[in-house]
Order: structure tokens, then sequence, then C-alpha cells
């Protein structure tokens, strides 16, 4: 049973920081693409930014590039969102997602992800 749990959520000025945590359990973590998205109320779920095998490719939304950086530490199934000089328009319920399929993967594609954490909050007020 594969599990994903995020932390790291809250509420912070704009300008400010928040770095969000994603553990896994139940898979062989470093195998597999991770991804952050995100959805705001009254949005669909949108991509963020993902990373390939530990120590592989990453990639990010246009709208966090130079501020959002993503890692993994597979030591610990731990996944990683630094997140620097907030806007308001980053609020939004911010979620983990791992890809474990064969094939294509896309990694802005919410389908293409097989598990997905619960979400945390995060609120940036101006």
């Amino acid at each position: 049973q594969v599990q994903l749990v995020e932390s790291g959520g809250g509420l912070v000025q704009a300008g400010g920081s928040l770095r969000l945590s994603c553990v896994a359990s139940g898979v062989i973590f470093s195998n597999y693409p991770m991804g952050w998205f995100r959805q705001a109320p009254g949005k669909e779920r949108e991509f963020v930014a993902a990373m390939r095998r530990s120590g592989g490719d990453t990639y990010y939304a246009d709208s966090v590039k130079g501020r959002f950086t993503i890692s993994r530490d597979s030591a610990k199934k731990m996944v990683y969102l630094q997140m620097n000089s907030l806007k308001p328009e980053d609020t939004a319920v911010y979620f983990c997602a791992a890809s474990v399929r064969d094939g294509v993967y896309r990694y802005n594609v919410p389908l293409d992800y097989d598990y997905w954490g619960q979400g945390t909050q995060v609120t940036v007020s101006s």
C-alpha cells in the first residue's frame, strides 16, 4: 500500500518562504518520478514541479520557476518543495504525487500520477 503524507503548509506573508515535505511509504521510492501539484478554490489542479528518479531531471511550471525548488532524499523517502518569494497567487492546497507506471510519463499531467497525498494548505497574505 503506497502512502504519501505532506506537511509544512501554513500562513505566510508575501515574499516569505515555506518548505513542504512529503514522506512516502510502500514504494521503492528512488525509482519513481515524484511531483507537486496545487489546487486553488474553484480552479483545476495544476502542475508545480516534478523530479524523475533521485538525481534526475527536474521540471517546473513557468509561474514558479526561479522561486521554487524540488528535491528528494531517497534514504528518508522524502520529497521537498522549497518555496521562496511567495505570492498571494501561490495560495492553494499543495499535493505530492508519485508515478509508478511503466511507459510514457508526462510530468505535468495529473492523470499520469498514480498516488496522491491528502494535501497541505498554503496561504500567502498580501
